[in-house]
């Protein structure tokens, strides 16, 4: 089947695409409401783009009624968040996160999710995670006739738990089945990363 992309709504395009770009990994977001409460919120627009400075991009739709989403309002340039990549089990705790509160409910509170202090960072970060990403926003911007926003994100400073890393020489190798990430398909579904293969790069 061919599908003419230009004779979809926007709603439409946005479920094929998420059905076929697969599997997309999570961001989970904490960052903190202008009243000192935690916002966290779970994106699978999301993805590594740059190294040199190390950047994370988050796009992020538009809430329901069509206000801007608490992590966009929280994300402006300068502001602190971490970027979680939770593992298969959290998937219930995941996708309880994405419900839409008022600004300043915390979804900490709604779903009972365990912070624990980071060392010289502002923000805890979630105590169960694997990876944590710690970060400064960089640059924001807008983008679609439909608006999504782009938030870019600089990693700071990676939290990995001990038991998925290992370090030879200056390399880091991060165990994938230790981490065990949750991975976003479309509708309601996810995935666990299944099978690890190896393959060389030809030279």
């Amino acid at each position: 089947m061919n599908i003419d992309l230009s004779t979809l709504s926007n709603t439409n395009i946005y479920h094929v695409m998420t059905q076929t770009i697969i599997p997309r990994p999570i961001a989970w977001v904490l960052s903190e409401n202008s009243n000192a409460s935690m916002n966290l919120a779970p994106f699978s627009y999301f993805n590594a783009v740059c190294s040199d400075p190390p950047l994370c991009m988050l796009s992020m739709g538009k809430k329901p009624d069509g206000a801007a989403k608490d992590t966009a309002t929280n994300l402006v340039v300068g502001a602190y968040c971490v970027i979680h990549i939770a593992h298969l089990e959290q998937a219930d705790t995941v996708t309880a996160t994405a419900a839409t509160l008022e600004y300043g409910e915390s979804e900490i509170d709604h779903s009972r999710v365990s912070l624990v202090e980071h060392a010289n960072w502002p923000l805890k970060r979630i105590s169960d995670c694997p990876i944590a990403y710690l970060c400064k926003v960089h640059s924001t911007s807008e983008i679609g006739n439909t608006p999504q926003q782009l938030v870019f994100a600089q990693a700071l400073e990676l939290y990995v738990d001990d038991s998925a890393i290992s370090q030879q020489n200056e390399r880091f190798y991060i165990d994938a089945l230790a981490v065990n990430p949750l991975a976003r398909l479309g509708a309601n579904q996810y995935a666990s990363i299944g099978d690890v293969i190896s393959k060389s790069r030809p030279k």
